[in-house]
């Protein structure tokens, strides 16, 4: 007796997001990408900064952009982490900026005239560090307004700095938030950093760049388009019933009667179906058909 042994695959599981329906927080597409776009310009516009600031090749890449709770976002982060607070008009909730300590740590090194930019362990920042860091920020939260334009129009400005990020309460913890991450390289050392803003504070904006249509107005585009579709348009004479033998029998010259009569117009047809009923004429050198007879048609 022969025994088979067969060998198993192993399939990585696939990661599983929990999703609440009472609180939707998935981003329209067309909003992802206006966002998406106002990032990636920010990315570039605050590697550039940074470069001037800290004296050091620094790059700034966009990963993604997601709404999510202010408690989903803040679970998210390290316990012990930078997050600056920024003041939005009236009385919304805080925007955030945050990354590492450590990270901030090895900029100001650089700022200070350091040249290895080495990362230290996560600690609270001196008042000189925390001044430098604001001074980084204010330069950040300009080139933030530069990038989104008309989508941010509420005045933002640095307010406090925290390193908690379970303590630091920028928002109700219900409050939906428009999320990006990034990854900031200085010199060799990268580090992640986020930008929370929100979603109240972009929303209203967004709707107005990329409108969501009406039904009304999707049935005028597709009537709109349909009226600009080519088809093809028929003239025939009335149908005869024949036999496959008489068919099969047909010789040059044989006579086929057709059952329309000479008074009758003669019907003209887009995919088979009858829409009106015309006689013949001649336009130029060339045979037509002149209208005579509109039929409607429920289908």
């Amino acid at each position: 007796m022969t025994v088979q042994k067969q060998a198993l695959i192993s399939v990585p599981a696939k990661p599983v997001s929990v999703y609440d329906f009472r609180r939707p927080t998935t981003l329209a597409r067309e909003h992802s990408r206006v966002l998406e776009l106002a990032c990636e310009t920010f990315a570039r516009q605050w590697g550039t900064q940074l470069t001037a600031q800290v004296r050091a090749w620094s790059q700034v890449s966009f990963d993604q952009v997601q709404m999510q709770t202010y408690d989903t976002y803040a679970a998210s982060l390290p316990a012990t982490t930078a997050m600056v607070l920024c003041t939005l008009s009236g009385p919304s909730p805080k925007a955030v900026i945050q990354f590492p300590t450590s990270a901030a740590l090895g900029w100001i090194d650089r700022m200070l005239g350091g040249t290895r930019g080495t990362t230290t362990p996560e600690r609270r920042f001196t008042a000189v560090e925390q001044a430098l860091v604001r001074q980084l920020m204010d330069d950040a939260l300009d080139d933030l307004r530069y990038s989104f334009g008309a989508l941010l129009g509420a005045p933002i400005a640095v307010d406090s700095i925290h390193y908690n990020s379970q303590f630091a309460q920028a928002a109700a913890t219900n409050e939906l938030m428009i999320v990006a991450s990034f990854t900031i390289q200085v010199g060799e050392h990268s580090a992640p950093a986020t930008v929370a803003i929100p979603a109240e504070a972009l929303l209203g904006q967004l709707g107005e760049t990329a409108p969501v249509d009406t039904p009304a107005e999707f049935s005028s585009m597709i009537r709109g388009q349909l009226t600009q579709v080519p088809v093809d348009v028929s003239v025939r004479l009335a149908s005869a019933d024949v036999r496959p033998g008489v068919i099969l029998g047909l010789a040059v010259g044989d006579i086929l009667p057709l059952p329309h009569p000479k008074h009758r117009p003669l019907d003209v047809t887009v995919g088979g179906q009858p829409l009106a009923r015309a006689a013949m004429g001649a336009h130029g050198s060339r045979l037509a058909c002149v209208v005579v007879e509109t039929q409607e048609n429920s289908r």
